[in-house]
């Protein structure tokens, strides 16, 4: 089964009524920025995502592979504006994904390369996740997926996910050379 197809049998929760499409998916984020210009060097250069259209300096809107958008920023709101403080209520974290570990590893040195520091790196059993922060304050994830038959199961066949210590060393090295 590809990892993107929906769950079924022993993954998936009982559907009722009221449970969203198997194969409902999320779209896209929609950040709220300070300067246009620096959190478009950020999403673009460091990230890599290409820009699908730009309104002055006022929005832009970028993806991978030519979608209409995955990721969009604008000004209308937060021109000049601060992140939220500490403490409170909003977006943890926007989480992009990988489709394998020599193209995270290519973006953890383009990152590391960009002079960001990383907030963490984690392998929940069923992801290796890198966390950083944009130029915003806004958390963001970078990671990969392991196929489905590689997650760790509970003794009851249910996920079983930690948080554990990535191996970061191991994970740059597998970064295309440059």
């Amino acid at each position: 089964m590809p990892d993107d197809a929906p769950a079924t049998g022993a993954d998936a929760a009982p559907r009722n009524a009221a449970s969203i499409h198997p194969g409902a998916r999320i779209g896209h984020v929609h950040l709220k920025v300070a300067d246009l210009d620096r959190a478009l060097a950020f999403w673009r250069d460091v990230v890599g995502l290409e820009v699908q259209q730009r309104m002055g300096d006022r929005a832009v809107f970028l993806s991978a592979g030519g979608y209409h958008h995955h990721v969009a920023l604008n000004t209308w709101e937060s021109a000049g504006g601060s992140p939220p403080p500490q403490g409170t209520t909003g977006l943890y974290h926007v989480a992009l994904l990988y489709p394998d570990r020599q193209a995270l590893a290519a973006a953890l040195r383009r990152v590391l390369d960009a002079g960001i520091e990383l907030e963490g790196a984690s392998d929940h059993g069923v992801s290796e996740a890198l966390y950083l922060r944009d130029p915003d304050g806004n958390g963001v994830e970078l990671y990969r997926d392991r196929d489905r038959a590689e997650w760790p199961r509970d003794a009851g066949g249910g996920l079983s996910m930690h948080t554990r210590r990535l191996d970061v060393r191991a994970l740059l090295a597998e970064a295309p050379a440059p």
